[in-house]
């Protein structure tokens, strides 16, 4: 007989809490079994909660049955789980999404994978935080603007190439996806021109630009030099402008944002991104001063509990430091995680906006 990965009725057992909140997650981790029914389930079974003492935890449903239990008939523990289904299904909508010429419409999507539109709708908002169509939106702009950057071809062969059936239809969105017009991203950014100065803050120094449509970079750092540098590259071929007297007021405005994070600032900003950065971005323009939330709290807002990971790669493109406030993320245990700008600024950031919050 094999024995279960542990008898002991310990309730502070992160397995057992796992069974407790029915997680999802875990199904392909560990089975439980009932001693009092003889019965072993997944994690996320919707059966009625055993008491601890009478559960034991097996690594898979072979040491379970090994042991004298019979798999139960509700949640089919030694198939393929839930979870797994549902994300092959996913990433099958995805393949078809990405390689078809036109974008399918929700109905034919379903059809191919045999599911119901209502439920491949959820199944696929649930894993990515995007509905197909926004889906298959962002996938062709991506393909668009790696077509453009290629630079093979026309700029028209490259709307159609990505899989939009009218050049007009791009054309309409071509400020939103890729902050300029189609030939001028082409060109780098050749002949838009961006303002920027460098000034010093207590936090080190701090280089501001705007475009014609807002601010488009805050950057912090150590080095003026490097911050130049660095917005060199992210605009290759535009034409850069030392702020006149004007600008200077801006920077002044971006400055005591940095003295005072909490009070927010009150500028457009022109940011760009894929539709689920965007959301991410909103999302932490809309925690609170003073507080924070975590990078799962945050997957769980915009509608995309898996998309942790993502939600952290999307805190990390943010260009805007402190407008849109990706320091107010932490980790789940509440401990500070990565910042661009380094962890001591984020740490002096938080701290900032709680004694602004508490004089509040």
């Amino acid at each position: 007989m094999t024995l279960a990965l542990e008898t002991k009725t310990n309730t502070n057992d992160p397995r057992w809490q796992a069974v407790l909140r029915r997680d999802k997650a875990a199904d392909d981790e560990f089975v439980y079994a009932v001693r009092t029914t003889g019965i072993y389930c997944r994690p996320s079974c919707a059966s009625r909660t055993a008491k601890r003492e009478n559960v034991s935890f097996f690594a898979s449903p072979i040491e379970a049955e090994d042991a004298g239990f019979r798999a139960c008939l509700r949640c089919k523990p030694k198939g393929e789980s839930v979870e797994t289904r549902n994300a092959v299904l996913v990433t099958e909508a995805c393949r078809l999404i990405e390689t078809a010429e036109e974008m399918p419409s929700l109905d034919a999507l379903a059809a191919k994978l045999n599911l119901s539109p209502f439920h491949l709708h959820r199944l696929f908002k649930a894993a990515t935080g995007l509905t197909p169509k926004a889906y298959g939106a962002a996938h062709r702009a991506k393909r668009v603007r790696e077509a453009l950057v290629d630079g093979n071809g026309s700029v028209t062969a490259a709307i159609y190439d990505a899989g939009f059936n009218a050049s007009s239809r791009f054309y309409e969105q071509s400020n939103a996806v890729l902050g300029m017009t189609p030939t001028r991203f082409r060109k780098g950014g050749g002949g838009a021109e961006i303002r920027f100065a460098i000034a010093e803050s207590s936090l080190g120094a701090l280089l501001v630009a705007q475009s014609e449509k807002g601010i488009c970079a805050i950057l912090l750092g150590d080095d003026p030099e490097a911050l130049l540098r660095d917005l060199q590259d992210r605009f290759p071929r535009a034409r850069l402008i030392g702020g006149d007297g004007s600008f200077e007021t801006l920077v002044a405005k971006v400055v005591g944002l940095v003295e005072a994070p909490g009070l927010g600032l009150d500028l457009p900003l022109d940011i760009h991104g894929t539709v689920f950065q965007q959301r991410v971005w909103q999302a932490l323009r809309a925690i609170p001063v003073g507080t924070t939330a975590s990078y799962g709290e945050i997957a769980e807002q915009i509608g995309a509990p898996k998309a942790v990971r993502a939600v952290a790669q999307a805190c990390a493109a943010n260009n805007v430091a402190i407008a849109v406030p990706c320091h107010r993320v932490v980790r789940s245990d509440g401990a500070l995680s990565g910042y661009a700008w380094g962890v001591e600024r984020k740490r002096e950031l938080l701290h900032r906006e709680r004694e602004t919050a508490i004089g509040a």
